[in-house]
């Protein structure tokens, strides 16, 4: 319930409330229309009585809202008041770079923008056609009179601090850390058109961590000023390791990142490749010098015949923290050439477990990246002034695992999309997923 208090006796009788007002029958808000953001409590223009009707602005109904919203309104319960609150949880750690006399809440425009991902939109534009065309819906959890317009969108994006976004949404993937499972993989991804005229080559990337079994992405992080292979080790700084083992391409096999891996209390298993020689030509002796555990594994997938072979075998001398192992890798399909490939472990498991480790790093590829471009349409975003282009990818990827947890059957991705834009109450039901 959101207050707007002028002196002290209307505070007080905002205090002793204690079952929520019906509306004045002189109210533009219907009664059936429920009690909650739609709501606030100000001076009718004539000086007497009371009226309802919908905040705008920030002043200082938010503090009294925040005491009131958090003690008193979830008492109720209700998809939309979970969504709200979740919201404010999520993103409080999150600066407003904007100035003070802004008319929309922080907190409001995420939620809008976040929505508008749920059902498909992607940019400033879109955003705004949302917040405008789907105005009755957000009411139900943000009060607004006037639809933000696309500048103010496009600003918000263009200002946020993408590395304190960043740390939010950790924030709120780790709290689905109960359910993630054992394999963390870690790979970049470029934003192909977010590039200025002339730099078409370089376009902007990111780095996320996914949760391979919870099919979750846990943290983002926009390459910046920065390689690739320094990114990855501030996304490493941003989920708890412990009990999880991590993987990723032959980019990120070096001392820094395994080093950052032990002391969170991972576990890892590396891509080992020629940029790496010398190690590369001890992974290849080990194998020769001894017979090594081995499994193999064949079968018809996705109308391909495949053949993989897993072999593992213990380092006589680690070659960095916590190196414990050796793993070859050896695949064919439909009767090709055999392709082999190397890693580095710091555990010493078996060789089906090491072939199921490298099978379920590529869920990054085909259960992210693939989604984000196909669903999100993220390397058409066009998106790439100041932290725009990193502020969109967090919001595709927090939109991309509301989707994926909303629901538990196999209905797929885009079907979820689609019933976000069709139906007010699933895509209140996936918003209350960020509480």
């Amino acid at each position: 319930m959101l207050f707007i208090v002028e002196k002290s006796a209307e505070l007080q009788f905002a205090k002793n409330l204690s079952t929520p007002p019906n509306p004045p029958p002189h109210s533009p808000v219907k009664p059936e229309s429920g009690y909650g953001l739609e709501y606030c409590y100000q001076k009718k223009p004539q000086g007497a009585g009371l009226s309802f009707a919908p905040l705008e602005g920030r002043g200082i109904a938010y503090g009294i809202w925040l005491h009131f919203f958090t003690n008193r309104i979830l008492e109720d319960g209700g998809p939309f008041k979970e969504a709200a609150m979740g919201l404010s949880n999520c993103f409080d750690g999150v600066i407003d770079p904007r100035a003070s006399n802004c008319r929309y809440r922080l907190g409001d425009l995420i939620l809008m923008m976040v929505a508008a991902s749920l059902c498909g939109a992607s940019g400033a534009t879109e955003f705004a056609l949302f917040a405008r065309e789907r105005k009755q819906v957000l009411n139900r959890i943000i009060a607004y009179d006037h639809p933000p317009s696309h500048d103010t969108f496009s600003r918000l994006l263009r200002l946020l601090e993408p590395q304190a976004f960043d740390r939010a949404f950790a924030g709120f993937a780790a709290a689905f850390a109960h359910a993630l499972g054992a394999v963390v993989a870690i790979d970049g991804k470029a934003l192909k058109r977010a590039f200025d005229a002339g730099h078409q080559a370089s376009p902007a990337m990111t780095v996320s961590a996914f949760a391979c079994q919870a099919r979750l992405c846990l943290g983002c992080r926009a390459v910046g000023g920065e390689n690739e292979v320094e990114t990855a080790l501030k996304v490493v700084e941003l989920i708890d390791l412990a009990g999880k083992t991590i993987t990723a391409d032959a980019l990120h096999c070096h001392h820094r990142m395994a080093r950052a891996i032990r002391q969170r209390g991972g576990d890892y298993m590396l891509a080992l490749k020629g940029n790496r020689r010398s190690w590369f030509n001890q992974a290849k002796a080990a194998f020769a010098a001894t017979t090594p555990a081995a499994t193999e594994t064949s079968g018809k997938a996705h109308g391909r015949n495949e053949w993989r072979k897993a072999e593992v075998v213990a380092a006589t001398t680690p070659v960095m923290d916590g190196h414990a192992a050796f793993a070859r890798i050896t695949s064919a399909r439909d009767g090709a050439k055999p392709v082999t490939r190397y890693y580095l472990m710091s555990l010493p498991i078996d060789p089906r477990q090491a072939l199921d480790i490298t099978r379920q790093h590529w869920q990054i590829e085909n259960n992210l990246h693939w989604m984000l471009d196909v669903h999100f349409d993220e390397d058409q975003s066009r998106a790439r002034k100041d932290h725009a282009p990193a502020n969109t990818a967090i919001l595709n990827r927090i939109a991309r695992n509301i989707l994926q947890i909303v629901e538990t059957g196999k209905v797929p991705i885009s079907h979820r999309i689609r019933k976000c834009s069709w139906n007010d109450d699933y895509l209140i039901g996936a918003l209350a997923h960020m509480r």
